[in-house]
């Protein structure tokens, strides 16, 4: 942390900070995007060690978070809490989460030397590339949210990642925190095998078990000895309260009582990103009446549980990128009263190409409820044909409304909202980005 730069290496990163910021100078006043990946790609062509010069200049060090869902919202609210107390923060707030978007992070809090002056830089983290960034960021604080099936053609199962994590996080300074979800067996598993100092969050809450394991449940048998785990109960996919009846491997206690904590915005899934942020709030020493006040006050970042409001009428945009994450949106959609939703189904690199997940979404409790579905995307009739499948009889009360042009499905979708409900808009990755191109007419990368 706040390491000095040999003369050398401060002429080459003052020459490769000059270039980006002169193409982020050019992209912005084009309004071409926010500049967010392409400023980084060039600047690490010219420097490659660009990453670790930075990053070695953070005051208090970097904090890496990482995991398949909960990244973003999870780094704004401790972003938010942190800035309160007068810290300034680097953030990936894009949600850029490779190298290139990492180091454009870093250059924007740079000055035209290549001095970076802040006191920390909170980056989340691809769960892919987090064994080629741990050793040139050296981070302070680990988060390891979850672990979910996510872009399968890209990354695998679960269990490969998590080895992959347990391996090169092993390496690093034992004076690392890391702060894993007890609730996910991968990553408890992985908390109790490392040297590093580990502070646990999860729920401790039983009222809100689901009725049954979900379809879309990633990894229920015993990271340890392959025993299928018992479950008192599970809050959403494989999370929940666990023990192996053959090695006796358990959940980890988490540090902080659940019930204690309110959340920030709507769904369980952001009880969690709140207790994963309140932990490593409480670890850097900013106190309790802060961090209650900013739970409070707390301002969703864009896509992810959004609110605005278009032609007076209000639009919540729920990203829905995997089937946990869209199980979990769905579950906010059926609690409401409101009956208009619009799902928008792209299958670009940012999403994964392959949207054979969809499958495992529980889409049928959508349907059940009836009111109007209108489906959008490059895969429109994918996900046209899942909903088809998902109604249990012709007499279904279902408005199913398929349109493969984007700004025409939320015209439709927010003609069928009436002045007293909320439209629901349940995006992948891009598609979220589209969405919110259409309905502010800003872009965000």
């Amino acid at each position: 942390m706040g390491n000095k730069i040999q003369f050398i290496d401060r002429l080459r990163l003052g020459f490769a900070v000059s270039v980006a910021k002169s193409v982020t100078f050019i992209v912005r006043s084009l309004r071409l995007g926010a500049a967010s990946v392409l400023p980084g790609s060039i600047a690490r062509r010219i420097e490659p060690r660009l990453l670790q010069l930075l990053s070695q200049q953070v005051k208090n060090g970097v904090i890496l978070i990482a995991g398949t869902n909960g990244k973003t919202t999870t780094a704004l609210l401790l972003c938010t809490i942190l800035e309160r107390k007068g810290y300034r923060i680097a953030h990936n707030s894009t949600g850029a989460n490779l190298e290139n978007g990492l180091i454009s992070a870093l250059l924007e809090s740079t000055t035209l030397l290549g001095t970076l002056d802040v006191d920390y830089a909170i980056l989340e983290v691809d769960e892919n590339i987090v064994p080629r960034v741990l050793t040139p960021l050296q981070p302070r604080i680990i988060f390891c949210l979850n672990l979910f099936r996510d872009q399968l053609d890209r990354y695998g199962e679960v269990d490969t990642i998590s080895k992959r994590w347990t391996k090169v996080i092993s390496t690093l300074s034992v004076e690392t925190v890391v702060i894993p979800n007890a609730d996910d067996p991968t990553l408890s598993n992985l908390g109790q095998q490392l040297p590093q100092r580990v502070l646990f969050f999860g729920l401790n809450e039983p009222e809100h078990y689901l009725e049954a394991i979900p379809h879309a449940v990633d990894s229920i048998y015993c990271p340890r000895c392959g025993h299928s785990l018992d479950y008192k109960g599970v809050y959403l996919s494989h999370l929940g309260d666990f023990t192996c009846p053959k090695c006796g491997f358990s959940k980890s206690k988490p540090i902080l009582e659940s019930s204690e904590w309110s959340q920030i915005l709507v769904g369980l899934y952001n009880k969690y990103n709140t207790l994963a942020a309140v932990t490593a709030a409480i670890e850097l020493g900013v106190d309790e009446a802060t961090i209650r006040d900013t739970i409070n006050n707390f301002q969703a970042a864009f896509g992810r549980a959004e609110d605005l409001v278009i032609n007076g009428k209000r639009v919540r945009i729920l990203l829905s990128k995997n089937p946990v994450g869209t199980n979990e949106t769905i579950r906010v959609v059926t609690q409401s009263t409101d009956k208009t939703t619009l799902l928008v189904l792209n299958d670009r690199t940012p999403d994964g190409t392959d949207v054979s997940w969809i499958w495992d979404v529980d889409t049928e409790k959508l349907v059940e409820r009836g009111g109007t579905l209108v489906v959008s995307g490059d895969r429109v009739y994918d996900m046209a044909l899942r909903l088809r499948y998902s109604q249990k009889s012709c007499e279904s009360k279902l408005n199913l409304i398929v349109e493969e042009d984007l700004p025409q499905a939320i015209a439709t979708a927010l003609e069928h909202t009436p002045e007293n409900e909320t439209l629901h808009i349940l995006p992948t990755y891009s598609a979220m980005l589209e969405v919110r191109e259409v309905l502010t007419g800003r872009k965000i990368l």
